[in-house]
C-alpha cells in the first residue's frame, strides 16, 4: 500500500504509525516507514509520517529515527492539544538531526474538543508548524457525536423547522463549525488547512460532495483513504474553466479601473473592489 501511494497521483502522502498500527507492531511499522522513505521514489510529493501521540511510549524513538530521513518533509502530530507538546516535538526533531538542511515541518492534527478549543494557540505554537489537519473521526468521538461514518454528519442531526421544513428534510452539517474554526486559525497564522477524509470511500457521490464543500470553504486540500478518491478530490479543488475566466475578468476590470483612477468598478451588474480582486487572484493561482 505504501509503494502504491508513492506511485499514485496524490499531491502528498502520509505514512501512518498511529491508528493504523496495533501496539505490538509499532516498532516494525517505524522500520518500514524509514525504509520506504529511503528506498521508494516519491517524486515531487510532500511526504509525511503520522507519529503516535505525545504520551505514547514509542513516539520518542519515532521522532529520533524519522528526523534522520532526508526525504521526510513533515511529521503529523495526532491529538494536538497543548502548545508545550508542539515545542517539545520540534526540539526533539532538531536534537536528533541538528545538521539537517531544513527542519522537519510539524503538521497538527486537530481531533479532540480540547485541541479545537486551543487551535489558535496551537497554530502559533512554533515556527516549524506548517499545517492544520482536521481529524473528523476522533473529533466526532471526542464530542460524543452519534455517527458511524468518518467525516459524515449523524443521520439524525437534522433541523426541526416549521410546516415547510420537516425534521426529515433539513439535514445539518456537524463539521461546519470545526472546519471554519480550524480554517480561520490556519489563515491567521499563514498555515495550510487540510480537511479530514470521507470514510465511505465506496460512495463516489459523498466523496465528491465532501471535497467540493472543503474546497468551496477555502481549504487547501483534503485527506483521502483510498486511491479511488484521489481523482475526484483533486478535481474538486481545481477551479472550473468558467470560474477561472470570471476571475481573470475581475482582475482585468480592476486594472482598467485603476488606470482611470478608480478603486471600484461595475462588472456584470455587480460592484467589484479590491476584496473581489483578492478572491479572484486566489482562483487564478489555484488554476496555475
Amino acid at each position: 500500500m505504501v509503494a502504491g501511494a508513492a506511485r499514485s497521483p496524490a499531491d502528498a502522502v502520509f505514512i501512518d504509525l498511529e491508528d493504523a498500527v496495533p501496539p505490538a507492531e509499532k516498532a516494525a511499522a517505524l522500520a518500514g516507514a524509514v525504509t520506504a522513505l529511503a528506498e521508494l521514489d516519491w517524486g515531487h510529493k510532500l511526504v509525511s509520517v503520522r507519529v503516535n501521540a505525545a504520551d505514547s511510549p514509542s513516539v520518542a524513538e519515532e521522532l529520533r529515527a524519522l528526523a534522520l530521513c532526508p526525504r521526510l518533509d513533515a511529521v503529523i502530530l495526532p491529538k494536538a492539544e497543548q502548545v508545550g507538546t508542539v515545542a517539545a516535538t520540534a526540539q526533539a526533531l532538531s536534537a536528533a538531526a541538528p545538521a539537517r538542511a531544513r527542519p522537519v515541518a510539524i503538521e497538527l492534527l486537530i481531533e479532540t474538543a480540547r485541541g479545537l478549543v486551543n487551535v489558535e494557540a496551537l497554530a502559533a505554537a512554533h515556527p516549524d508548524v506548517g499545517a492544520l489537519h482536521l481529524g473528523v473521526g476522533d473529533l466526532a468521538a471526542s464530542i460524543g457525536a452519534r455517527s458511524s461514518t468518518i467525516g459524515a454528519s449523524p443521520s439524525s442531526y437534522r433541523h426541526v423547522g416549521g410546516p415547510d421544513a420537516s425534521y426529515e428534510s433539513v439535514p445539518l452539517d456537524l463539521f461546519a463549525y470545526p472546519m471554519m474554526r480550524l480554517l480561520v486559525a490556519a489563515r491567521a497564522f499563514g498555515l495550510r488547512a487540510i480537511d479530514g477524509p470521507c470514510g465511505d470511500f465506496k460512495d463516489a457521490r459523498l466523496t465528491e460532495a465532501s471535497a467540493v464543500k472543503a474546497a468551496a470553504m477555502g481549504f487547501d486540500g483534503k485527506q483521502v483513504i483510498h486511491p479511488d478518491q484521489i481523482a475526484v478530490t483533486k478535481r474538486a479543488f481545481l477551479p472550473s474553466e468558467q470560474e477561472v475566466a470570471t476571475a481573470r475578468r475581475i482582475v482585468e476590470a480592476m486594472e482598467q479601473a485603476e488606470a482611470h483612477g478608480h478603486g471600484a468598478v461595475t462588472l456584470d451588474g455587480k460592484m467589484i473592489d479590491y476584496a473581489n480582486v483578492r478572491m479572484a487572484q486566489r482562483v487564478v493561482l489555484l488554476a496555475t
